[in-house]
């Protein structure tokens, strides 16, 4: 169970980068950290690509802008995804300090309101592409331009893990929850949520001209997110309430990536 788990996690955090209050801001936001817009990213691009040089800059000297801008955006990036995996494994250690020594009757009860918990997370995600009311947000916004330093995208990241938004909300939760339904895997949990997360910002931070193409074309479909993730979430919910979640281990797919992470 403790590998499905963390292996949950993973996954939650790859949904949660692919969710429709994340995904659609990314270029721009990534473009923030870097000290840039995408206004400035995009000209410079298209400066490169017709080869437009003025009197005394050869064609050399541009693209090597262009590199050292593309540089400058992957390691704001790496801060940022840093400065939210650290939060996040701090919330590991917690819940294993606190939770860990508890005795097997008390890690049932937690099972059981765990399920219930994550179980309730998903249909507020269902419902709340139906209701107005629980369609409320708490993240940063109106972000002023000022000069960004590596130290700033790691506090941007530490921020970014306590932020709330309708879609992103609930995973966490549901994440935190199932944590600490199995206190003493907490830590490799959060850490495998934050690689879940961070790895698809890296991606998107090493390759920013071609992800901005393919998160525009991704957007058409993230209103099926939400419905489905919801699903998801309550299926989960179910299997850690009646204590049957190993049963996911027996599809193929999650054994061969269970087996890769035993090294075997």
């Amino acid at each position: 169970m403790v590998e499905i788990g963390i292996l949950a996690s993973a996954l939650a955090g790859a949904g949660s980068f692919f969710s429709p209050c994340i995904l659609p801001i990314i270029p721009a936001f990534v473009s923030y950290l870097s000290g840039t817009t995408l206004s400035e990213v995009q000209s410079q691009q298209k400066g490169t690509g017709n080869n437009s040089v003025g009197p005394g800059t050869s064609a050399k000297q541009s693209l090597t802008i262009k590199r050292s801008t593309r540089l400058n955006i992957f390691l704001n990036t790496v801060y940022f995804v840093l400065g939210f995996s650290l939060v996040f494994a701090v919330l590991g250690v917690v819940l294993n300090s606190f939770l860990v020594n508890v005795g097997p009757g008390f890690q049932g009860t937690l099972q059981t309101a765990g399920g219930i918990v994550i179980i309730v997370f998903g249909a507020y995600l269902i419902l709340s592409t139906k209701l107005r009311f629980l369609n409320f947000e708490r993240r940063m916004t109106a972000l002023p331009r000022f000069k960004t330093t590596y130290l700033t995208s790691f506090v941007f990241g530490a921020a970014f893990a306590s932020g709330w938004t309708p879609c992103v909300g609930p995973i966490l939760g549901s994440t935190l929850t199932l944590a600490a339904t199995s206190p003493g895997a907490a830590y490799n949990s959060l850490l495998a949520y934050s690689l879940g997360l961070g790895v698809p910002f890296l991606v998107t931070g090493a390759f920013f001209s071609q992800a901005t193409g393919a998160i525009r074309k991704m957007v058409r479909y993230l209103k099926y997110f939400n419905p489905i993730m919801g699903g998801v979430l309550i299926v989960l919910g179910i299997l850690v309430f009646t204590n049957e979640l190993s049963v996911l281990g027996n599809f193929p797919l999650a054994n061969n990536i269970i087996s890769l992470e035993r090294g075997s």
